[in-house]
C-alpha cells in the first residue's frame, strides 16, 4: 500500500507537470494562430514522436521524453543574406529543439504561395510579444487558479494562541553536548517527563501567564528557575494543570525570533536558565480565505520564486557537497522535476504527515500546492530575457522596436527586423549550462534527497 501511494504520487505530479507543458504551449499556440501565423507541429516533449494527429495545417503530438514542449511557427528567424527566395529557417519555441533546428544547417522550411505574411518574423513587436509571453503568462494563471483554490476551499494556516508539544525529552543534556549523547543513562530525567507532560499537549499557559505564541514557553520558563509553575494544557479536549519546577541547565540564547544566536565562529551562543525539556511548536489552524486576500498571496509567492531563482546559483555549491561530499542537503535547496516527483511519491506515502498532515485531503493540498510552486516557477523561470528561453525572443522583440522607435526620432530608415538568432551562441551556452544544471540535479536528487521540513 505504501509503494503504491508513493506511485500514485508521483503520477499525480507528473500529470499536473505534463499538463502544465501541454498549456504552456497553447499559450503559444492560440495568439500565434490567431495573428495569423502558421502553426506547422504542437508537440508536448522532445524525441521520437509516440502519437501524433493532423487538423488542418497543424500536426498536434506527443513525443518520448516529457521534459518539455513547443510549438513550430514558420518565420520565427528572418531570412539571411543569400538565403534562397521562399525558404526560411526552421525554428520552434522549445528550448532544447530550438538548438537542434539551428545545429541542422540544411534546416529550412519552404514557404507556401499565400504564407509570405503569415510568417511570424513580420508580426508587429507588440503581437510578437504577446505570442512568446502566452506559455508563461499560461504558467502563471495555473499557478493562480490553484492557488486561489489553495485559499479561499482549503484555507491557510492561521495562529492560534498556545504551543503544541512535539516531543518531551527523557533526560537533561545540556546543549553542546546534545549533538553527541546516545543515552540517558546516569541522567536526571527532565522535568516535563517527570511533570506528565506528553507530546500533542497544547500548553495554554505558564505560571498563570497566557502562552500567546510558540516563543513565550521559553520566554516564561527561563526565568523561572527552580520555582514551582503550575502548566495549563489542552489534552484530547480536556484542560488540566500539571506541577512543573524548571531546573538548570545550559540554553542556548535566543533571538526576538526565537532563533539561536550564533558566536563569531558560528557556534550557537549559550547561558544558564531555567530548563523544561521539551519541544514545541506553533498552533496554527485552516482558515479559508475570502477571494480579496488572493492578489497579495500571489504576488508574495512569485517574489519568493523569483528570490529563489537569483540564489539558486549560490545554492548550487551545497547541492554538490551533499551529492559528492556527504553534506546534508538543505530543505530550500534546488530541485530537478526528479527530486519535485520524489516529494510528492513521499507526501502519498505519509513520510510527512507529521507536516502536512495524515489524511488523503491533507496529502492531495499539499500535492496541488507542490504544483502550483512548480508553475510559478515556470512562469518566472522562462522570463528570464536570454535564449532559448521565452525571455530572450521577447527581449529581441523589444529591441527591434526600441531600434525602430530610434531611428524613427532621429529621421532614418527603418532599420527592419532583428535577427535573434544572431543571439545562438548566447543560446547554446545556456543550453549547456542548464543541462550541466539539471544534470546535477538530478544526480543530488538520486542520491541526497530534500527532505520537506530538514
Amino acid at each position: 500500500m505504501t509503494t503504491l501511494a508513493f506511485v500514485l504520487g508521483v503520477l499525480f505530479m507528473a500529470a499536473g507537470l505534463a499538463l502544465s507543458i501541454a498549456l504552456h504551449e497553447i499559450g503559444h499556440l492560440v495568439p500565434a494562430k490567431r495573428f495569423g501565423v502558421r502553426v506547422t507541429q504542437y508537440m508536448v516533449g522532445f524525441g521520437p514522436t509516440l502519437w501524433s494527429r493532423r487538423r488542418g495545417e497543424t500536426e498536434y503530438g506527443v513525443k518520448a521524453i516529457p521534459l518539455g514542449g513547443f510549438i513550430r511557427m514558420i518565420g520565427m528567424f528572418p531570412p539571411r543574406p543569400g538565403d534562397a527566395d521562399g525558404m526560411l529557417r526552421a525554428s520552434s519555441t522549445g528550448r532544447f529543439s530550438q538548438l537542434v533546428d539551428e545545429a541542422r544547417a540544411a534546416s529550412m522550411e519552404e514557404v507556401r504561395p499565400g504564407d509570405e505574411n503569415r510568417v511570424f518574423y513580420k508580426l508587429s513587436v507588440p503581437r510578437k510579444v504577446v505570442v512568446m509571453l502566452g506559455g508563461p503568462v499560461m504558467n502563471l494563471l495555473i499557478g493562480v487558479v490553484l492557488l486561489t483554490i489553495l485559499v479561499t476551499v482549503h484555507g491557510v494556516l492561521s495562529p492560534r494562541p498556545g504551543a503544541d508539544v512535539v516531543a518531551v525529552s527523557q533526560c537533561v543534556v545540556p546543549v553542546l553536548e546534545a549533538e553527541t549523547t546516545t543515552s540517558c543513562e546516569g541522567r536526571d530525567e527532565t522535568p516535563a517527563l517527570a511533570a506528565g507532560l506528553r507530546p500533542d499537549d497544547r500548553i495554554l499557559s505558564i505560571g498563570g501567564q497566557p502562552v500567546e505564541g510558540n516563543r513565550d514557553v521559553g520566554s516564561l520558563v527561563r526565568p523561572a528557575l527552580g520555582r514551582d509553575v503550575d502548566l495549563l494544557v489542552e489534552r484530547d479536549g480536556r484542560q488540566l494543570t500539571l506541577a512543573v519546577t524548571p531546573i538548570r541547565n545550559v540554553v542556548p540564547v535566543l533571538d526576538d525570533d526565537g532563533r539561536p544566536v550564533l558566536a563569531a565562529d558560528g557556534t550557537p551562543r549559550t547561558t544558564e536558565a531555567g530548563f523544561l525539556g521539551v519541544v514545541t511548536r506553533p498552533v496554527a489552524e485552516l482558515e479559508p480565505q475570502p477571494v480579496t486576500v488572493v492578489p497579495a498571496i500571489v504576488w508574495d509567492y512569485t517574489a519568493r520564486t523569483a528570490e529563489a531563482l537569483v540564489h539558486i546559483p549560490e545554492r548550487l555549491g551545497g547541492v554538490w557537497d551533499a551529492a559528492f561530499g556527504g553534506a546534508e542537503r538543505s530543505a530550500d535547496s534546488p530541485m530537478s522535476v526528479v527530486g519535485v516527483g520524489r516529494v510528492a511519491g513521499e507526501v502519498g506515502m505519509g513520510k510527512y504527515d507529521d507536516l502536512v498532515g495524515e489524511t488523503f485531503s491533507d496529502k492531495l493540498w499539499t500535492l496541488v500546492s507542490l504544483l502550483a510552486g512548480l508553475n510559478f516557477m515556470l512562469f518566472v523561470f522562462n522570463l528570464v530575457p536570454l535564449l532559448p528561453l521565452d525571455g530572450g525572443h521577447v527581449a529581441g522583440a523589444l529591441w527591434e522596436g526600441a531600434k525602430r522607435v530610434w531611428a524613427r526620432l532621429r529621421g532614418r530608415p527603418d532599420p527592419g527586423f532583428v535577427d535573434v538568432a544572431k543571439a545562438l551562441p548566447v543560446a547554446y551556452t545556456v543550453a549547456m549550462v542548464l543541462i550541466g544544471v539539471s544534470a546535477l540535479l538530478i544526480y543530488a536528487d538520486v542520491v541526497a534527497p530534500v527532505k520537506l521540513g530538514g
